[in-house]
């Protein structure tokens, strides 16, 4: 009833190849994580100069657009002494409403641009799949 086969090959001849296709399975896994992420890197440092230029010609542009906006809205306002105060206060309130709308669009295109390594994960999921159908099918 129980016949033994008899292949050639022993139980730690068996262990040892597993152990070396596993072995070669994790470093294939982790260079592919490595190589993704190392490309994200190098995306993330060629934009970081260009952005802080931007940011540093924006910010300059936004101070003087402001000032001469409130300038604008204070020649509007009738001789008032709290004009300044309510030409700063209305630029204020234009700012935070457009400031609000731009903080909810960058969420959306980053909730759609994800950092993570995504290939490399689905990858793994796909693999994790596959060990589990082996796995059902072998017992």
């Amino acid at each position: 009833m129980n016949q033994a086969v008899n292949n050639g090959r022993t139980v730690a001849a068996i262990l040892a190849d597993t152990k070396d296709e596993l072995r070669q399975f994790i470093e294939t896994r982790v260079t592919l994580l490595g190589a993704e992420l190392s490309e994200k890197m190098a995306m993330t440092k060629r934009a970081a100069p260009l952005a802080a230029g931007a940011l540093m010609l924006l910010g300059t542009a936004y101070v003087l657009f402001t000032l001469a906006l409130v300038g604008a809205v204070v020649a509007l306002l009738p001789a008032n002494p709290w004009r300044w105060c309510l030409a700063f206060l209305a630029v204020g309130v234009l700012w935070a409403v457009l400031g609000g709308i731009a903080a909810a669009l960058a969420r959306r295109r980053f909730a759609l641009k994800q950092l993570m390594p995504n290939r490399t994960i689905g990858v793994l999921k796909g693999d994790g799949l596959w060990i589990q159908s082996e796995v059902k099918s072998q017992i």
